[in-house]
């Protein structure tokens, strides 16, 4: 792991010492021989870390070498962030002094009386003498600098989350004989529900044909409730109960925090329907602990089926299972090989590449024949064809490595042969808790706030654009899943969660682990990456000693399971305005779903920090000095329903790229600046006017804006050529919701609100939601249901009181949803809604006698 991470900053590290900026910088803080020196200590280092990646492999010499190199290039990286945040700092503050002298402003800006750091000066010093102790020990260890090819990324882009049976191999016979289980209608009629388990070890594939039977057609046509719920190892009685009300289709109301109310919703709800119910990776052992998560299922009707997998036998046994005679084994010689072949070559024999086959047949062997060692081993070597690289992984040392856990040494070789990016990229998952699901695009980010997406500055492409090739990288050789409860998020294998923790060495630490442990103080200092699970009161005590580490990048809260808006996760303050103070290297720093209601002023002072997730808190504003986080990329903020306004000098967060408000009630105004923000991606929702009067064409600048966004008092726009500057036909949004005043009075204009909803029309490639609210016109422009919109999927017209004619939907090729269509008396017949033919039932569409047409699917 470490070879990893110093290969992949390295990089960064030559980018930024060589750039023109830092060289003046550090020629007018009297720091350019330290840097000079920094630099050709730092090439004769990358010169063998080739060497060292393999050598550390049965060496513990060379991998203490490379820790202490990692964490020092964590040191450097921090002291060169620091000096350009210097230079945005004095930009920004000679920009704001008006009255400096036109001489003055003829001279660069980076040039102007930086003073001589001594702090800076001891650092180098400090840094310099690191790395001459660490060049001599290079020396002792035998480390030579040695060719090594330049690993390929291969990008498979996925069309589909849907599970596709035809990647799996054998099984037959084992799915044959759990669906006439989960069929059959022999039971005794006493018991309401029977048990099917799938009981196996790690990585055997029992999730996978449990997916199988769930998706499996005659299973979904005999039963009346499916749902999908993980157990996992921490076992949350209160937790998992929500998860299958809400799975199987119950609704969780605020009332539901009781848990005996919840097991009553569920006992209700349940009564007299057959379910299908899939409790996949369950971990507990202990009868009473089945009991009391059942219970509330007895009322279902006979013939319902629980799907258990499980790597314990201890719970089947109990319930009357002889494990032996349940559990599922490895593949057959012959379907390893075909599966191996398959996910190594993209065919199920070696037919056309006889001279791997023996090289293949020695992998099958030493993978056991377990069908995730084999697929994530298969894909690494998907790109290579040539004998070398087989028989480089067929006698790798890493075989003979003793098995750490449930580590495998197939898992092992597969993530050796990922790039230092990709290393490094996954093991950052290591901070993630076991099944915890988690969703594409928020990783991303993550990762570009920690500096892992970097690209040359010649690049045309974005470091977003980077991230989802890295994503689907990973996605493409099993390190991540889809989730099987929820198609639009991941997950890892326990296997790969445990090989993430093991890599991630002592550079990340997650406080559900390590709280279990006694916490070294000599550690603390180490630690660079922080993640902790939600719980409802987080006390000061459980964070008190990590003042200490001083270079903490990452404070990262997550939650697992259901968790719904109203449930409250309260932050001692001391935490917030002690602790975060303490950590002034903090890159990201996530609060989410605390109920926090003020920012303390310190976090202004954060001057490295990425990424601030404050979301779904109870804070009603920013403090003013956020806007001096001069390197802040990414600022969610969504859900926070007291947000009252933003700070006013917003304009100065130059490099902000990402900014979601969406469902701030009480955020009736943007900040005049910004339209100044050139570099957002995502503005979720904008507001035309409001208190700051804020116009449309301020907006013009944003040419990268994309995503979801919502536009909102669109009444305030005065004329059609303004919405045109915007040039949204550009943007590629996925989500588009448009929103007018829900006044009707004269001063509405039915051409006008016509004429601006016609310029909104979005680039028609990637759009799948479409909301337009409160619309005054009297037709709709011939965009809205224009069958361009392939990939449309929702729409929602809602109080368009003036409207006499609908678009014409039934065009719209991929609709799958139609909410809240409310128009005025004399709009046309629904029959425009229909699609003439295909699967759509008329049957599901009617309009009241108000017109409004609410929230049906259709499928």
């Amino acid at each position: 792991m470490a070879e990893a991470v110093v290969s992949a900053v390295l990089p960064v590290l030559f980018e930024n010492l060589t750039s023109a900026a830092l060289k003046t910088i550090a020629r007018y803080k009297g720091i350019d021989a330290e840097i000079k020196k920094l630099h050709r200590s730092l090439t004769l280092i990358q010169d063998v870390l080739a060497d060292a990646s393999w050598k550390e492999i049965t060496s513990q010499s060379v991998k203490r070498w490379l820790n202490d190199l990692q964490h020092l290039a964590y040191d450097i990286d921090d002291v060169l962030d620091d000096l350009a945040t210097d230079a945005m700092e004095r930009e920004f503050t000679r920009d704001s002094e008006s009255n400096s002298s036109k001489v003055r402003k003829l001279i660069p800006s980076c040039c102007i009386n930086f003073p001589k750091s001594t702090k800076m000066l001891d650092k180098l010093d400090s840094i310099n003498a690191k790395l001459q102790e660490l060049l001599k020990e290079k020396a002792d260890l035998g480390l030579n600098a040695i060719e090594e090819p330049r690993p390929r990324i291969e990008n498979r882009r996925f069309q589909s989350s849907v599970f596709d049976p035809s990647g799996i191999v054998g099984r037959q016979a084992e799915k044959e004989a759990l669906v006439q289980q989960l069929l059959q209608v022999d039971e005794p009629s006493h018991q309401k529900f029977g048990v099917v388990p799938i009981f196996g070890m790690g990585g055997v594939g029992k999730t996978t044909l449990a997916r199988l039977l769930y998706d499996y057609q005659r299973v979904k046509e005999h039963f009346e409730l499916k749902g999908w719920v993980c157990i996992s190892d921490d076992f949350d009685i209160f937790g998992r109960t929500k998860d299958i009300l809400k799975y199987v289709g119950g609704e969780l109301k605020k009332d539901l925090e009781d848990f005996n109310k919840l097991q009553e919703a569920l006992r209700d709800y349940v009564r007299g329907k057959r379910f299908l119910l899939v409790l996949d990776d369950v971990w507990f052992e202990r009868y009473t602990d089945w009991q009391n998560l059942v219970a509330p299922l007895c009322t279902c009707a006979p013939k319902s089926k629980i799907i258990i997998t499980t790597r314990k036998d201890q719970l089947l046994r109990r319930l009357g299972y002889d494990p032996l005679n349940k559990q599922l084994e490895c593949l057959s010689y012959d379907d390893a090989l075909s599966l191996f072949a398959l996910h190594a070559l993209g065919i199920k024999s070696f037919d056309s590449h006889l001279s791997l086959k023996p090289h293949g047949e020695g992998i099958v062997k030493k993978c056991g024949r377990l069908p995730l060692a084999l697929i994530t081993l298969g894909t690494s070597l998907r790109t290579k064809e040539d004998e070398g690289s087989w028989k480089g992984v067929l006698e790798s040392e890493i075989w003979n490595l003793p098995i750490e856990g449930e580590i495998l040494p197939a898992l092992r070789l597969s993530y050796h042969e990922l790039s230092a990016p990709l290393k490094q990229v996954f093991a950052y998952c290591s901070l993630f808790p076991k099944d915890f699901q988690f969703d594409k695009e928020e990783l991303v980010l993550l990762w570009m706030a920690e500096g892992f997406l970097h690209q040359s500055t010649q690049s045309c492409s974005t470091k977003e654009k980077l991230g989802r090739e890295y994503f689907d990288e990973l996605l493409s050789r099993s390190f991540f899943q889809y989730a099987p409860s929820n198609e639009s998020l991941f997950v890892m294998h326990d296997l790969m969660n445990e090989l993430a923790t093991n890599v991630a060495g002592e550079f990340f630490v997650r406080l559900d682990i390590k709280a279990k442990k006694d916490i070294k103080e000599e550690m603390l200092e180490k630690y660079h990456h922080m993640s902790f699970v939600c719980e409802e009161y987080v006390h000061y005590k459980k964070f008190e000693a990590y003042k200490r580490a001083k270079s903490l990048r990452t404070f990262l809260a997550m939650s697992t399971g259901v968790v719904e808006s109203w449930k409250a996760f309260y932050l001692s303050n001391k935490i917030v305005v002690d602790l975060l103070s303490e950590l002034p290297l903090l890159r990201v720093l996530s609060l989410s779903k605390f109920k926090i209601s003020e920012v303390p002023q310190s976090i202004g002072t954060l001057r490295h920090l990425r990424y601030l997730n404050l979301s779904q808190t109870r804070i009603k504003d920013l403090p003013e000095n956020i806007s001096n986080l001069y390197n802040l990329e990414t600022l969610i903020l969504f859900d926070c329903w007291s947000l009252a306004k933003l700070p006013k000098s917003f304009s100065k967060l130059k490099k902000l790229r990402h900014l979601d408000i969406k469902g701030t009630q009480c955020l009736d105004q943007l900040p005049l600046g910004i339209g100044e923000l050139k570099s957002l991606q995502t503005l979720s929702k904008i507001i035309i006017g409001g208190k700051s009067g804020l116009e449309i064409t301020k907006l013009k600048d944003l040419e990268n804006l994309g995503g979801e966004v919502s536009i909102v008092d669109l009444d305030n726009v005065q004329n059609a050529t303004d919405a045109r500057v915007v040039r949204f036909p550009q943007k590629k949004l996925s989500k588009l919701k448009v929103v007018w005043s829900n006044l009707w009075d004269d001063s509405r204009n039915k051409m006008l609100e016509k004429d601006v909803l016609n310029e909104l029309k979005p680039h028609n490639d990637k759009l799948i939601e479409l909301e337009i609210r409160s619309y005054g016109g009297s037709e709709f422009p011939k965009w809205v249901g224009d069958s361009f919109f392939k990939d449309l999927k929702h729409v929602s017209l809602s109080s368009c009181k003036r409207c006499t004619s609908l678009p014409p939907l039934a065009q719209l090729q991929s609709l799958k949803e139609l909410n809240q269509l409310s128009f005025g008396s004399n709009a046309a017949s629904e029959e425009s809604l229909l699609p003439s033919e295909g699967v759509y039932s008329k049957r599901l569409l009617y309009l009241d006698k108000t017109r409004s047409l609410v929230s049906i699917s259709l499928y």
